[in-house]
């Protein structure tokens, strides 16, 4: 076969299938999805679940629920589409719907990471307004050209991140996991005795009955702040699942997922969404209700910067930064892809940098971050019919004698039916929340499978039945080209081998000793303070000495990283010489 027809060396490598040489292993995932869903949202939508009326019983067993639905679909739907394809959905959907469709749900997928990138900005930024006395922005505008400034400050971090790709991403989160996950754990404990005391008269906590006592009371009371009401069981779990249906429903983590070694490294979203999501989002009420005891305060009052700071002191200020970074970063990414995609003359660094640019300025107007529970929800809404289109093409047209990719064999510009499928589900799924059909978090449910019936229909008039034998073939020797092109190629790449050295080592050992410091802090507050004054005390002694522990987890982290980086570039240095 003559490799040499296809100019794979001209084109940008994020159109092309990822080779075999960059996956990566499950630790590489769990730490992603952990640093992208233990983040700053989670102080918004867990205080979000307190202000909704949520009751106790109902967000222990609704929450679990739900985050174990969003991880069967990220493992049976998004990670099986991404392991066969080793593509992202913006380009596998130009093969399926045509690059015309592509490009207008590219628009559609980057104003919405956009968006989310710009409301994590702004929570980071909530934090650092504490340190210039910068009051809260709770208006959908900004009243203060410091917090304007700050915004800007921390969006130009997320988006230098972001503009070394997926690599330097996974490394940020890698590092800010482990600690992100500790001070979500260790804020709760360390205010549980201000809640005790709130509502038992004492700081101390002696059984589970104590402590759903306190959830009833003074966390997820079961009514809202007005005396109606609030969500139940069913919408828990729905809200839980639908959160994230944009990625895994929607297929955008496809992006992520490409580089997985296994379909079943699906199974790694858990660490975001139970040890993020489940755990985090309980974290946040317990420190959110607390900190409004403290400030004789409602929790919709407060934004996160306050619930971080008066939960974990000194500390406050890096996680929310951190955590707002974290997310920000991989949905930035994303939306680099997306415009990437639209402008495929120009590389994702220059496409991310101008959509980053982009959303430094809509970081800039609070809102965005007071609507991220909707937001999450109806964008969703809005992806879910072509995600059901990509998934049913791919899962079900080889089942029932369907062409995959007819609409590209047919050299169609446009699949007029992938486009008025798309256009009738957004119809049906927002008339039936017009309509109060059904609570809106399931939503996306009815709307998928209204989209795949009605797309395979469409697509059956279409000529998807019909045989395309010749470019079948063609599409097979085209990846048998790929494959070879990224297989001579490697032979010319890095190949990467951990740092196994003894002082790096000790740098990581280091480390995990500061992350067990801080929490056995946060446990000694919740278990050692008899009464308010001796908790005041260790409250202190935990705010001033998990600070200094959070500033030597990162300086001995970044410093084994910095390692591992620095032995990747001797190799690749050597490896040059015997390419040379």
């Amino acid at each position: 076969m003559n490799h040499k027809n296809y100019n794979f060396a001209g084109m940008d490598a994020e159109q092309l299938p990822i080779a075999e040489n960059k996956l990566h292993g499950g630790k590489h995932f769990a730490g992603l999805y952990a640093g992208e869903h233990v983040a700053a949202t989670e102080f918004v939508i867990g205080a979000t679940f307190v202000a909704l009326g949520a009751s106790t019983q109902d967000i222990i067993l609704g929450l679990l629920i739900g985050n174990i639905l969003a991880v069967l679909s990220w493992t049976f739907i998004t990670a099986p589409i991404a392991v066969q394809t080793r593509l992202s959905l913006y380009t596998y959907l130009a093969k399926i719907a045509g690059q015309s469709m592509t490009t207008v749900y590219n628009w559609a997928n980057a104003l919405i990471f956009t968006v989310i990138s710009a409301a994590m900005i702004t929570v980071s930024s909530s934090a650092v307004r504490f340190l210039f006395g910068i009051p809260a922005q709770l208006n959908w505008y900004s009243t203060n050209l410091g917090f304007i400034a700050i915004v800007l400050a921390v969006g130009l971090v997320v988006v230098l991140v972001a503009l070394y790709g997926f690599n330097t991403v996974a490394d940020f989160s890698s590092i800010c996991a482990p600690w992100l996950f500790t001070l979500f754990m260790a804020g709760a404990l360390v205010l549980l005795p201000v809640l005790a005391n709130n509502v038992l008269g004492v700081t101390s906590i002696h059984s589970w009955a104590d402590l759903i006592q306190i959830g009833d009371s003074s966390i997820w009371k079961g009514v809202t702040d007005s005396g109606e009401k609030g969500i139940g069981l069913f919408e828990v779990i729905g809200f839980a699942w639908a959160a994230n249906s944009i990625t895994h429903v929607g297929l955008i983590d496809m992006a992520i997922l490409r580089y997985a070694k296994k379909s079943y490294y699906g199974l790694y979203t858990s660490f975001g969404m139970l040890f993020g999501h489940y755990l985090a989002w309980i974290a946040a009420g317990i420190m959110g209700a607390g900190a409004a005891v403290l400030l004789h305060a409602s929790v919709g009052t407060l934004d996160p910067g306050d619930v971080a700071y008066y939960a974990l002191g000194a500390s406050g200020f890096v996680i929310i930064i951190v955590a707002g970074w974290t997310t920000a970063n991989a949905n930035l990414y994303r939306a680099g892809l997306a415009a990437q995609a639209i402008f495929s003359n120009h590389s994702r660094r220059k496409t991310t940098l101008v959509v980053g640019l982009i959303t430094m300025v809509v970081a800039c107007f609070p809102f965005v971050f007071a609507r991220m529970l909707p937001l999450l929800t109806y964008s969703g809404l809005l992806v879910v019919p072509v995600g059901a289109i990509v998934a049913t093409e791919h899962f079900i047209f080889p089942r029932i004698g369907f062409t995959r990719y007819w609409a590209k064999y047919q050299g169609l510009k446009i699949s007029r039916p992938a486009i008025i499928t798309w256009g009738a589900a957004l119809v049906f799924g927002f008339g039936l929340n017009a309509l109060g059909f059904m609570s809106f978090y399931y939503l996306f449910i009815p709307t998928w499978f209204f989209s795949a019936i009605l797309y395979t229909t469409l697509a059956y008039y279409a000529g998807a039945t019909k045989d395309y034998a010749a470019q079948e073939a063609e599409e097979v020797a085209y990846n048998e080209a790929v494959k070879h092109y990224q297989t001579e190629k490697s032979k010319e790449e890095l190949t990467i081998e951990k740092d196994k050295s003894i002082f790096s080592k000790v740098l990581t050992l280091i480390s995990i000793i500061c992350l067990i410091l801080i929490l056995w802090l946060a446990i000694y507050c919740f278990t050692s303070s008899p009464d308010m004054k001796v908790y005041q005390e260790n409250k202190d002694m935990f705010n001033k000495y998990a600070f200094m522990l959070t500033l030597g987890y990162f300086a001995t982290a970044y410093w084994a990283l910095l390692r591992q980086k620095a032995l990747n570039k001797r190799m690749q240095s050597v490896l040059d010489k015997k390419t040379i």
